[in-house]
């Protein structure tokens, strides 16, 4: 299940909480079955990812990081697809029970919205590496990431609570989604020469190592820059302005990955960076929401 990402798969949802807190009051039951549908999410994500590369060779003896379940043989092809077909069945419940919870029976527009949304989250979890057409093998895992880590996440944790979009909340929404695609790109980063040889043309596999830094190092200015925007425009308070010296850390990690020359050596840096996000994650909610 990787536990060191899962808490990046909650960031998103906590600051989408943080967002709808300041337009009226918080429903714990909501927010705690928006954490559960994320972290099951996130673990059909791993599940079906470690299914994926096992079963096409890409996770081999060449591969740098922990061992998987199934290059290690710990589970057989059989078994993990069992895995798979369980957890999703079990997100697919905590999507209902979320989305009943939120709309009810009286806004079924919303509902089929985020049904689809919830499918289409199912969908690509499994799809990043299993299949034919995983689109993970052909560089666009990048962009999935940003849309349903950042994006559906965040805008789409608020909108339970709210009933209603406010653009401000695309800031912090695209700060997650680039801060999550970070975690990816150090993952393509220290994966890329397995990943070249197993013909995973991600990113950073077409890109090169050296530009995969400088690509790194561009999400996370552009992840500083989403959320100082939103802090900035709803600026009531000093406390407010906590969560962005938590990009301390980060900035000097990122030049550390920077730095680097060899991919052997950014293994670490994933478990740092998913714990920053999620830090950040946590910083905000509480500077926003008047625990200060």
């Amino acid at each position: 299940m990787r536990l060191r990402t899962l808490p990046l798969s909650v960031s998103g949802v906590i600051v989408g909480t943080t967002i709808a807190g300041l337009h009226g009051p918080i429903d714990m039951k909501l927010f705690a079955l928006a954490l559960c549908t994320s972290i099951g999410f996130q673990i059909t994500s791993n599940l079906a990812n470690d299914y994926g590369d096992g079963v096409k060779g890409t996770d081999n003896a060449f591969r740098i990081g922990p061992k998987r379940a199934l290059q290690s043989g710990l589970l057989s092809p059989r078994e993990l697809k069992k895995g798979i077909i369980i957890s999703g069945l079990l997100n697919f419940i905590f999507v209902l029970t979320l989305l009943y919870f939120a709309f009810g029976a009286g806004n079924m527009n919303y509902f089929i919205v985020f049904l689809v949304l919830g499918f289409a989250s199912i969908w690509a979890a499994i799809r990043y590496t299993v299949g034919t057409s995983a689109y993970g093998y052909r560089g666009m895992g990048d962009i999935f990431v940003f849309i349903f880590f950042g994006l559906v996440a965040v805008v789409g944790s608020m909108f339970l609570f709210t009933k209603t979009l406010y653009l401000q909340a695309l800031l912090p929404a695209c700060t997650m989604g680039f801060l999550s695609v970070g975690v990816l790109n150090l993952n393509n980063l220290r994966d890329c020469d397995s990943d070249r040889q197993s013909g995973k043309n991600t990113l950073v596999v077409r890109m090169g190592f050296k530009n995969g830094k400088i690509y790194h190092l561009v999400l996370i200015i552009a992840a500083f820059a989403g959320l100082s925007c939103f802090v900035v425009l709803n600026l009531a308070n000093w406390w407010h302005m906590f969560s962005l010296l938590v990009f301390i850390p980060i900035f000097f990690q990122t030049w550390r990955v920077y730095r680097t020359k060899s991919p052997i050596k950014l293994d670490p840096e994933l478990k740092k960076l998913a714990l920053g996000t999620f830090v950040l994650a946590v910083v905000f909610f509480i500077s926003f929401n008047n625990f200060l």
